[in-house]
């Protein structure tokens, strides 16, 4: 498909300010800045790591194919003697336009609608109780995802095509205009939106009610960084689980232009996939290599940004003081 008290990695909002090169950055925008980078980079380095594994994904969610480990890599193997190594992450600069400024809005709403909901609910500068600590991850995603799903699908058709098809992202754009519409750049937005509020609410919910446990228990504010991904892995495999069925609709929806089907609403797309396939091989086809992708992939995102995050503080000058 993914913090902190202001990334729960973090600093207070009325710390001292630091100066750059003689002047004062007003602390609310540097924190806004540092959660974008961080962010951005995180989604960067997630997603690169496991490209893959997420094209083989997508390539069985649109598919009629059984999936299986075995099936998965002889569709890797397959792709790598026929197009070449690079091949294997094909639609990755796709993914990177688009996942770059969804993860820094993701990353940089989810710490504004911390603060918003600390304060409507009492909780200023303390770690939020369960329900608010999953509205802000829901709302967060929400958010990404409405800002850049134009992207998302475009993604998805450049990993189940041909090269010749599309030669770049900006084709994908000209061509779906020209031969489907605009309204195509939106097509399966219910069922992502349906998707991303389990997904990334469960997703941030629990990789934050670990850090907090775990400062409990530990005394430790800080965990060690294996622990950081142990915690984003638990995350990722919960909230992708969970909203695991809307992803393949999602993906049948969005490539069913160039895949020789036509799907109507969410319960049709639903429908048709269980009534061809069956429940569990349709609706969670790929879902175990997504239980390896999908926690590695979001236990990389969760520890860069933290991470990244307390480097930038400690580079401004700034006392770290994480809580969860």
């Amino acid at each position: 498909m993914g913090n902190g008290r202001v990334a729960e990695v973090g600093l207070t909002r009325n710390e001292a300010e630091p100066s750059l090169h003689g002047h004062a950055l007003p602390e609310d925008k540097r924190n806004v800045l540092n959660s974008l980078m961080s962010g951005a980079l995180a989604g960067a380095v997630a997603k690169t790591a496991v490209a893959p594994l997420d094209r083989t994904k997508i390539m069985f969610q649109v598919s009629s194919t059984r999936f299986s480990a075995k099936e998965a890599y002889r569709l890797i193997y397959r792709t790598y003697l026929n197009e070449g190594f690079f091949s294997l992450w094909r639609g990755n600069s796709a993914t990177m336009v688009r996942v770059i400024p969804y993860a820094a809005i993701q990353f940089c709403a989810h710490e504004e609608y911390k603060q918003l909901l600390g304060s409507y609910f009492g909780f200023q500068g303390k770690a939020l109780t369960p329900l608010p600590r999953f509205l802000a991850g829901s709302l967060a995603g929400t958010t990404a995802a409405t800002l850049t799903y134009p992207l998302d699908l475009v993604r998805a058709r450049m990993a189940v095509t041909p090269k010749e098809m599309y030669s770049n992202i900006i084709h994908v754009f000209i061509r779906i205009s020209r031969e489907e519409g605009l309204k195509t750049l939106y097509r399966g937005f219910a069922p992502t939106i349906l998707g991303v509020i389990p997904y990334a609410g469960l997703s941030f919910f629990t990789y934050e009610t670990l850090k907090k446990l775990h400062a409990d228990r530990s005394g430790r504010s800080q965990p060690y960084p294996v622990e950081r991904l142990v915690f984003g892995a638990c995350a990722g495999l919960i909230g992708q689980s969970a909203s695991y069925p809307l992803d393949v609709v999602r993906r049948r929806m969005q490539t069913a232009g160039v895949m020789g089907h036509s799907y109507g609403s969410i319960l049709s797309t639903m429908g048709e996939i269980i009534r061809e396939e069956g429940l569990i091989r349709g609706l969670y086809k790929g879902l175990s290599m997504n239980w390896v992708k999908g926690p590695v992939a979001v236990g990389i995102s969760f520890t860069t940004f933290d991470l990244t995050q307390i480097l930038l503080r400690r580079w401004q000058g700034s006392s770290v003081d994480v809580e969860r």
